[in-house]
């Protein structure tokens, strides 16, 4: 590690409704490595506006439940790593934006994933996976909720296209894979055009030569980290999930060279949400 960075708490979402285990075990075995500290956190949104019905009981059954479950992580996260300092908080306010808000003090944000399909995850008001993704200013990692298998010898897949987000993950995934003490395998994907005035051959060599210049200097930095790098063809999407099997995680820019206009979550991200088995980290431009 190079020592640069600011070490601040690592925020982790609590579902009272969901299982939890999962998303927490990787936050505080992450803050462990660190050295940082954990903030659990639950957000309660406000009582329901309305003149026909009192939402009063539901949303204080709502602070109780968050409460419960604040109070139930924060032991199982102490049982998990003893030595790790965590505190927890019960926050007012729709959990996408109370969540998004902590990223300003946050060095990451885990999530767990709630599988919702693309409809649910833009209409339920408890989606967190794409808001908080596209707001955060700090790395977001999503976990499922199941445990991930990995292969022997531990390794991260890091998408790479050149984008100065992609850029940013590219450097946190080397101080990531210093950490854990893992390999890094750093993929391009070409997926060739249906028309173009250039030889495929000709596209695929600047594709190879950009990886190359990317990834250039960081065996310099991080000695300790074995590095491949590999431009693969095909879907971005279904080619990094297919690199990242086995992967401890997926490392991706928030916002890569194919994302439209306006868009703050690029098509790649959304896709890995839904597509990826491991962990997905998302990480904004610096």
């Amino acid at each position: 590690m190079t020592g640069t960075m600011e070490r601040r708490d690592i925020v982790v979402g609590i579902d009272p409704v969901k299982n939890w285990h999962v998303a927490l075990a990787w936050a505080v075995d992450e803050a462990h490595l660190r050295g940082a500290g954990l903030r659990l956190a639950v957000a309660v949104p406000p009582p329901h506006d309305t003149h026909h019905v009192d939402d009063t009981p539901r949303h204080l059954a709502r602070r109780q439940a968050g409460t419960e479950a604040l109070r139930a992580a924060l032991t199982w996260a102490h049982t998990r790593q003893p030595g790790t300092k965590a505190t927890s908080s019960l926050l007012d306010g729709f959990p996408a934006a109370a969540l998004a808000a902590l990223s300003n003090e946050a060095d990451i944000i885990v999530l767990g994933s709630r599988h919702l399909s693309r409809t649910e995850e833009f209409l339920s008001a408890g989606s967190l996976v794409v808001p908080v993704t596209a707001k955060a200013h700090c790395p977001v990692v999503v976990v499922g909720e199941a445990e991930h298998v990995t292969q022997e010898t531990p390794y991260l897949v890091v998408g790479v296209d050149g984008s100065a987000s992609s850029r940013a993950a590219l450097a946190w995934s080397f101080e990531e894979a210093d950490l854990r003490r893992c390999a890094l395998r750093a993929v391009a994907v070409w997926q060739p055009p249906v028309f173009t005035p250039h030889s495929g051959d000709t596209l695929f060599s600047a594709e190879r030569r950009l990886l190359s210049e990317t990834t250039a200097g960081w065996a310099d930095t991080y000695p300790d980290v074995r590095l491949t790098h590999e431009v693969l063809i095909g879907s971005p999407v279904e080619t990094l999930a297919g690199a990242a099997e086995h992967a401890l995680a997926v490392i991706v820019g928030r916002r890569g060279r194919g994302g439209y206009t306006g868009m703050r979550v690029g098509s790649v991200v959304h896709g890995l949400l839904h597509r990826a088995h491991c962990p997905v980290i998302t990480v904004p431009a610096r």
